[in-house]
């Protein structure tokens, strides 16, 4: 873990570190405000924060959404409108041509505390995943079980991903299509030893808006496709689907998350959710 202090809510240096390449313009100022808007109300609504005053292990892969979910959360830190500590970590899972040095500058130059935990689930995968098939589901199950230990031994209640609206509704059509249940990613999930939170803050923000803020920047971002497993994924095609949507029918995304926050279990099916057995007509009086 990086040395050095770091007070929670006074990370001034942190912020003004991460807008230093900030664009001046309205748009960007807009950007944020909504981006920050968001995440303080999905951490209102989900109950994220708790009692006390948590400690919570940020993980970073070194994409946008990542990047974008720890500068929110430090910009809200700053702003004391988040009661918690923050530890960024990030899983070096041992892909060949992975620039470990990326992600140490870049909390290094913020000042945040950090640990790099280097594990080599990659040959794992390879070994285990016939070649030509995706390597994601064992890929995430590996990087979850280590990040877990990780936030035990730094005494962390929580970790807490980037994963956005966009990402739930494509976990939505994947249920739906292909699982057979409906389903997406909850803001805030207890692991099965009920020992910690699993918590996205980002899930009200659409994926575009946090590429735009990531963009605007000029974060280092490290590229998912070092496996060279991405193509044909099944979420993808579901992402195509939502795109086309939503280009046909602008706000589509966003109706369809508002639908996920309005579920009628009533005029659903499923009779562990409802008690059709228990509805019963009764006479009509005469």
């Amino acid at each position: 873990m990086a040395d050095g202090s770091f007070q929670p809510d006074r990370n001034e240096g942190a912020v003004t570190a991460l807008y230093a390449a900030a664009p001046a313009g309205v748009s960007f100022r807009k950007l944020r405000k909504r981006l920050l808007r968001q995440t303080q109300e999905a951490i209102s609504a989900y109950a994220m924060i708790g009692e006390g005053r948590p400690r919570w292990l940020v993980c970073l892969s070194g994409g946008k959404d990542s990047y974008s979910l720890l500068a929110a959360l430090l910009d809200l830190q700053w702003q004391g409108a988040l009661g918690v500590d923050l530890l960024a970590c990030n899983l070096d899972q041992g892909q060949p041509g992975f620039p470990k040095h990326v992600l140490p500058e870049f909390l290094s130059r913020l000042g945040v505390p950090f640990r790099i935990e280097t594990k080599d689930t990659y040959s794992i995968v390879t070994e285990k995943i016939p070649e030509g098939k995706t390597y994601c589901s064992l890929c995430s199950r590996l990087r979850r079980g280590h990040l877990y230990r990780v936030a035990r031994e730094e005494g962390c209640s929580a970790i807490v991903l980037g994963h956005h609206r966009d990402d739930a509704l494509e976990t939505f059509l994947l249920n739906l299509f292909h699982g057979g249940a409906i389903g997406a990613m909850p803001p805030k999930l207890l692991n099965e030893e009920g020992d910690l939170l699993v918590l996205r803050p980002l899930i009200h923000c659409a994926e575009d808006d946090l590429a735009k803020f990531a963009e605007a920047l000029r974060f280092p971002i490290i590229p998912c496709d070092l496996c060279g497993s991405q193509e044909g994924l099944q979420r993808a095609a579901m992402k195509k689907m939502l795109d086309e949507w939503e280009a046909k029918y602008p706000g589509r995304r966003a109706t369809m998350w508002r639908a996920l926050q309005n579920v009628k279990k009533s005029q659903l099916a499923d009779p562990a959710l409802m008690d059709f057995a228990g509805l019963s007509s009764k006479p009509a009086l005469r």
